[in-house]
């Protein structure tokens, strides 16, 4: 946790899901130069004149160094090579501001938490709330939810109240409602619970979600927001990636998630993108 101007935030995590070694990425480079037999990695020499089996393929994958991949790297920065290597992040608790600038680098797989398919507690404690709770019962019951990276929970109450503002607005403008923010198997709920919140949340949580409820409601959530993701990036990205993200010039809070996916990646990788390790 660190404050930043004047607001603390929580750090977002990663973990290293998968990583395709280097072995192919030395193979693809001396396909170009044909200097198989030059390789220290004697699996690679062999490769010159056999095709590789399944044994030989998981020896490749577990090379862990390359003095051909480095000087390419970094005398002849030949990097087109490191494009072979690929790197799967998880990522939990950055935010959606995040998301935005992640976004930006356009050599990525990404799958981001979806608000379209997830924010149906969200939306069930607002229509609980309306059953005598009011807005206290639904900023409470959104604190519990640990769901912005903004750690202080008088102002994370404030962006709550905001919430509730818009919800109760809209509320207010559409003619049903609760056909927007209940599933249909759930609205019986809401004469059986009336002027109990709690337990008309419980049961609305214990009943089927509302299909897509976030396509109606996106407009209440706001960059603070915590999402999870899985990112794969290729060798050659994540070297550009790290470059712009783990730097002072960055926004602080992709700079953290930059500072996390780097301690995540493995020395063999790093060796061949980073300066300084």
């Amino acid at each position: 946790m660190e404050e930043i101007y004047g607001i603390r935030y929580t750090k977002p995590e990663v973990v290293l899901l998968q990583d395709t070694g280097i072995g192919v990425a030395e193979t693809a480079a001396r396909t170009c130069y044909d200097s198989f037999e030059n390789s220290e990695n004697d699996v690679i020499k062999s490769i010159r004149n056999i095709l590789p089996d399944e044994s030989m393929t998981s020896e490749l994958n577990s090379i862990d160094e390359s003095q051909l991949l480095d000087d390419l790297a970094w005398t002849y920065f030949h990097h087109s090579i490191l494009e072979h290597a690929n790197l799967s992040y998880l990522v939990r608790g950055t935010s959606r501001g995040v998301l935005q600038e992640h976004a930006r680098h356009r050599l990525q797989a990404i799958s981001v938490r979806s608000t379209r398919y997830t924010m149906s507690s969200i939306i069930n404690a607002f229509v609980a709330s309306l059953q005598g709770g009011g807005k206290e019962f639904f900023i409470q019951k959104i604190l519990s939810f640990d769901m912005f990276v903004t750690a202080d929970e008088d102002y994370n109450a404030l962006e709550i109240s905001g919430m509730y503002e818009k919800l109760l607005y809209q509320s207010k403008k559409v003619e049903d409602f609760y056909a927007i923010s209940v599933a249909k198997s759930s609205l019986g709920y809401l004469e059986e619970f009336a002027g109990d919140s709690q337990k008309l949340y419980e049961a609305l949580e214990a009943g089927k979600k509302k299909r897509n409820v976030g396509d109606a409601f996106k407009h209440i959530i706001s960059d603070n927001v915590k999402v999870d993701m899985v990112v794969t990036f290729n060798l050659r990205s994540l070297k550009n990636y790290f470059a712009l993200r783990d730097s002072g010039a960055a926004y602080f809070q992709i700079r953290w998630l930059a500072e996390a996916m780097k301690a995540a990646t493995p020395k063999k990788y790093l060796d061949l993108i980073v300066k300084n390790k």
